[in-house]
């Protein structure tokens, strides 16, 4: 498998990363077949895995990847995210330097390692200011702890943001992006992706097969993925859509992962893209397509059954903005 640059940081990165969301009671809950899960993911040429506090519920997902790591480490690309809610204490999420500073001594901890390759923000945090955040990660950044920093889902206006703090402040400068994209989801190409390109920030997609509608023709959603997605798994719209792109993964002899995994990858802004396997089978097959290399034709088709920039509906995990969740925000 081959590497591609993230961003200017001069890491070097797997066309596929290993993502571990569906390791724990979410999704795969047998610890040593998600440590096998990682250990064949090394063997077939992933050197990146991305993980979170929040996966697997509490830290569990760190626990796994930090025994899987044992003796390999220094093979590994090794990503994780902070931000999410550890517990129903407000002060134990967010992006306040209080928390990203003790949210990243947990990561380190449940994963056995001194350090991590990168440290990302999982999600926006309007009510605390950038220059709070990229201090702190600043700090993380010369004590050793943390390689590079990075941040997810977080709306163009944000990217340019933090950008000129970090240049105005002369704080460290986040280096990666972590959006969802797939072929049922392209509203990033409008203006995440650009943005992205001109800030020269590496890009690793997350759910590229959609939470699991691009799975293949007939796969059945797992109670995992229902669990997080569920308005998203039954939307006949993007239902409609993959019943169309799997007669043309059929045409051009792909199965629809690989088709799936060719798409995100042939965008020149994206680095790598996450596959989060639950079984050692779904691994294999995804491995198998990790040199899949569309011709333009097929591009083309894609677009014409989902026109770039367009998004065919939610994602349920995917960020909204407070102001669109909450009406006293928008209203007088």
């Amino acid at each position: 498998m081959h590497t591609r640059p993230l961003g200017r940081t001069g890491i070097q990165v797997s066309v596929h990363t290993l993502g571990t969301m569906m390791f724990g009671q979410y999704g795969n809950p047998d610890r040593d077949e998600c440590v096998r899960i990682v250990h064949s993911a090394l063997d077939g040429g992933i050197n990146t895995i991305d993980t979170a506090d929040v996966y697997g519920g509490e830290g569990d997902a760190e626990r796994i990847v930090g025994r899987a790591l044992r003796g390999r480490r220094d093979d590994v690309v090794l990503a994780t995210k902070c931000n999410g809610p550890m517990g129903p204490n407000p002060n134990r999420r967010g992006s306040s330097r209080r928390w990203v500073t003790s949210a990243v001594e947990g990561s380190l901890r449940r994963l056995g390692v001194d350090h991590v390759d990168l440290c990302q923000i999982h999600h926006p945090d309007p009510g605390t200011d950038v220059e709070e955040t990229l201090g702190a990660l600043t700090d993380l950044l010369r004590s050793g702890k943390v390689r590079a920093i990075g941040h997810s889902n977080l709306p163009p206006s944000d990217i340019v943001e933090a950008q000129w703090v970090s240049e105005r402040r002369g704080l460290a400068r986040f280096r990666s992006e972590q959006p969802h994209y797939s072929m049922l989801g392209r509203g990033v190409e409008r203006e995440i992706l650009p943005v992205c390109q001109r800030y020269g920030l590496g890009v690793l997609v997350w759910s590229p097969l959609s939470m699991g509608l691009l799975s293949g023709r007939g796969a059945k959603p797992s109670a995992g993925r229902m669990h997080w997605v569920p308005r998203h798994l039954t939307d006949e719209r993007k239902r409609d859509a993959v019943e169309a792109l799997a007669v043309l993964a059929d045409e051009a002899g792909l199965s629809l992962p690989h088709l799936a995994l060719g798409f995100v990858t042939a965008h020149p802004a994206v680095t790598s893209a996450i596959i989060g396997p639950r079984t050692p089978e779904q691994l294999a097959d995804l491995l198998a397509g990790a040199d899949t290399v569309l011709p333009g034709d097929v591009l083309d088709r894609i677009d014409q059954i989902v026109p770039p920039g367009t998004d065919l509906g939610p994602i349920d995990v995917a960020y909204t903005p407070p102001q669109l969740e909450q009406p006293p925000l928008r209203r007088r």
